[in-house]
């Protein structure tokens, strides 16, 4: 899986405020959306974390999309904070973003890549995405509990 060429994938540390407005946004809308024991994004301060490796897509100098690898394990990883701006939903900005974690994973030598989204329609467009890249439901990994709002996600690399 190819990135598109119009998007640029960098290696961020999450002092930009585009990056912040974006998981602003990010935070809100799962909250919004989500019941509070559900909401599993992380805050910017977790994710400059050393297990957490956070990049973002640009489109010229605009912010298109976002997303985070955090490793669980050496040969596991998650992805987090996938996020694609709202100007840039539907263009291709959540599928680069996602080929280059998937990219990242394969080269730190993980043998499984896993996420958690929710299970409400309003998700629907992130689990299609998902699953066209051949994630999987899953049950709960790591710290993830059965909640009947959450769906778990895997995928075998």
């Amino acid at each position: 899986m190819a990135e598109p060429a119009n998007y640029q994938i960098r290696d961020d540390d999450l002092t930009g405020p585009e990056v912040a407005a974006l998981l602003q946004l990010h935070l809100a809308e799962m909250h919004q959306w989500s019941p509070p024991d559900s909401v599993h994004a992380m805050p910017i301060e977790r994710l400059r974390q050393p297990d957490v490796t956070f990049y973002t897509a640009w489109h010229g100098d605009r912010l298109a999309a976002c997303g985070a690898l955090k490793q669980l394990d050496p040969g596991h990883g998650e992805l987090k904070s996938m996020r694609a701006h709202p100007d840039f939903r539907g263009r291709g900005a959540g599928k680069a973003v996602l080929a280059h974690l998937l990219a990242e994973a394969r080269a730190r030598g993980y043998a499984r890549v896993s996420l958690e989204t929710g299970q409400p329609d309003t998700y629907l467009p992130a689990r299609r995405l998902y699953e066209s890249n051949g994630f999987a439901e899953c049950p709960p990994f790591g710290d993830y509990r059965a909640d009947g709002f959450s769906i778990c996600m895997t995928r075998e690399l």
